[in-house]
């Protein structure tokens, strides 16, 4: 899987909305229902907070957005972007060196999962909310999660990891260990602070790389 494979929106479960007039209305739409949404929940938020929110009226939002689920894939869409930017932003930092990429990526994680009105990972929020697999908003998580493992696979395998699989399945369930902790122990917690070394302990042990080099 390429850099820009990772990139590119998921596609698997994308809006079938038809566009209308009105691109300034939909960007404060989006920009409301994704404060809103991360704070308070998509469940508990409600499209009267979120058109109050926008400044505009309830006939704008379903002009823009067919539904409320509409809304919240659109909100997905826009939080899957600014994800994959957040992911290939760290590995950029070291070219060419995927075992470094793939620590470098942890200690961003912490500073980010250390700020704090911090409130987890998106995506994870909303699965929790939605406890139909087959709902367009689980699905489009589902969809967010196996990019990001494959494109973790894809560094353990240049890496020399002798079970790339393996190595990727263990981080990524320190990834989200960090975003439960945030939640449960608090933005910034020891647990939280611990992710970086635990991840290098964990490449160093499947590529054969001493931990004092990564």
């Amino acid at each position: 899987m390429s850099q820009s494979a990772a990139s590119a929106p998921a596609k698997s479960v994308r809006r079938t909305r038809t566009q209308t007039a009105g691109p300034q209305a939909q960007e404060h739409l989006l920009k409301a229902a994704g404060e809103l949404f991360y704070r308070e929940g998509v469940r508990a938020v409600g499209v009267d907070a979120i058109v109050e929110r926008a400044g505009v009226n309830k006939m704008s939002l379903y002009r823009q957005f067919s539904s409320k689920d509409d809304l919240v894939l659109g909100y997905l869409e826009r939080q899957d972007t600014r994800f994959f930017n957040y992911v290939e932003k760290s590995f950029a930092q070291h070219p060419g060196e995927p075992a470094r990429q793939l620590l470098q990526y942890f200690e961003d994680l912490v500073v980010r999962a250390s700020v704090e009105d911090y409130r987890g990972c998106p995506f994870v929020n909303v699965a929790v909310e939605f406890p139909d697999a087959s709902h367009a908003a689980r699905q489009f998580v589902a969809g967010n999660k196996a990019r990001l493992m494959a494109r973790i696979t894809e560094l353990a395998v240049e890496a020399g990891a002798d079970d790339p699989e393996a190595l990727a399945n263990g981080l990524g369930l320190l990834i989200e260990g960090v975003y439960a902790a945030s939640q449960t122990y608090g933005p910034g917690c020891g647990p939280i602070q611990a992710a970086p070394r635990v991840a290098a302990q964990l490449i160093a042990a499947a590529c054969a790389t001493p931990a004092a080099k990564l």
